[in-house]
């Protein structure tokens, strides 16, 4: 892991913000691709119909901040600590597959509401920092699990989830993330951590 001092001069970072899942999950997601996805996988993860997002890659996207000046890392990193310490406990379960023109993803369910809720107050503090602005529409939770080239984009879906994919689990903190872009695609490094204080 990287950390905020180690980023240093006034060199721009494209950065979001992410919950991190524990192994057992990364493990299991990675299984389902491998069964659902990485039957006609070919050079640099890419098969068929897409890239898989490698096992390490995988999160729940809080904030897409884009490129940052890095001299706003230090209050980034400050939204999210303030953010986590509010944050009930977070349950998620995989819930369905979903593919949109450029990614398929497996959509989560969030029945307490307590991720939305984490989303919403990071959301805003990042918007009062002037780092970060809202989409139009509503925030999702979900694994981004593969990414669609250009040319098959407008192709339905044709995977499937047979639910429960696992049991429902509990993220195992939230981090600021740097991504490098690639030839390849991008790479990801953890700036910072802060856990979820997963108050009654």
């Amino acid at each position: 892991m990287s950390t905020p001092g180690s980023v240093g001069g006034n060199e721009p970072l494209r950065l979001f913000v992410a919950l991190r899942l524990p192994s057992s999950v990364l493990d299991a997601v990675a299984a389902w691709q491998e069964r659902e996805l990485g039957a006609r996988r070919g050079v640099d993860g890419w098969r068929a119909d897409g890239r898989i997002v490698p096992r390490d890659h995988l999160h729940v996207t809080l904030a897409f901040l884009g490129s940052r000046p890095s001299r706003d890392l230090e209050d980034i990193v400050a939204a999210v600590d303030a953010a986590a310490i509010r944050t009930p406990r977070i349950e998620l379960e995989i819930e369905r597959y979903r593919q949109t023109r450029s990614v398929g993803m497996l959509v989560l369910s969030d029945r307490s509401g307590a991720a939305a809720a984490l989303a919403d107050d990071l959301q805003e503090r990042l918007e009062a920092l002037g780092v970060y602005r809202r989409e139009n529409r509503s925030w999702l939770p979900h694994i981004t699990v593969v990414r669609l080239p250009d040319r098959l984009r407008a192709q339905p879906p044709s995977t499937r989830v047979e639910p429960p994919l696992l049991a429902a689990f509990a993220p195992s903190d939230a981090a600021v993330f740097l991504s490098r872009l690639h030839p390849s695609g991008a790479r990801y490094e953890v700036l910072d951590t802060r856990a979820l204080h997963s108050l009654k």
